[in-house]
């Protein structure tokens, strides 16, 4: 039975038995966020498909030909010679196999309509875990690839791009897609993140 308490003002606020005022708030709706995750995972598998092809490709040959030397020779530039673009290339390859595996996971979330809290938090941690990796590889090559381009007088490191402009090309262009990799596992952490926070709130 409802009774009535009665404000400074003059007017009377309805209240419950147990002394409660005002209504009961709610809860907040479970929403799904799972389709924006899907698209996110395949943003990450397009962009380590593409800086992985983009970086297998970057070959060059050039012909040198130099006063010094008594004869023309012919230099190859490829990633194999440096460990920094090997480790990008296992970096991004094992990224994109993760993607396809979670994009699978994601999909059945969806389809599910009720993740557990659980593999959300998997998601979250492993998520995290890549990232350390895709960024650790994309920042190690980025250095190569800088050196390459600009080179370092302090330790007499002689930039290649204005000799090798192609292998540059494809090493920079790689470098950056990786960079859009890392992008998007940092939303996915966000939104994993944001999604365990709507469920404890």
């Amino acid at each position: 039975m409802e009774s009535t308490t009665t404000t400074l003002s003059g007017k009377t606020v309805p209240t419950s038995e147990s002394g409660y005022e005002g209504r009961v708030r709610a809860p907040t709706p479970d929403v799904n966020f799972f389709r924006l995750d899907v698209l996110l995972r395949l943003l990450l598998f397009s962009a380590t498909v593409t800086a992985t092809v983009v970086m297998v490709t970057a070959n060059q040959s050039k012909t040198i030909v130099s006063p010094f030397l008594a004869f023309p020779i012919t230099r190859e530039a490829k990633f194999v010679h440096s460990p920094a673009f090997i480790y990008f290339i296992v970096a991004c390859s094992v990224t994109c196999l993760y993607s396809v595996l979670t994009i699978l996971t994601s999909c059945f979330a969806v389809a599910k309509r009720s993740p557990s809290s659980g593999l959300l938090f998997f998601l979250m941690f492993m998520d995290v875990f890549m990232l350390g990796v895709m960024a650790s590889a994309t920042g190690s090559a980025g250095s190569i690839a800088y050196v390459g381009l600009k080179g370092n007088s302090h330790v007499q490191w002689n930039k290649i791009c204005n000799i090798y402009g192609k292998f540059c090309r494809h090493i920079g262009s790689s470098v950056g897609v990786g960079i859009i990799a890392s992008i998007a596992l940092v939303m996915l952490v966000i939104l994993s993140g944001y999604s365990l926070y709507r469920r404890i709130r």
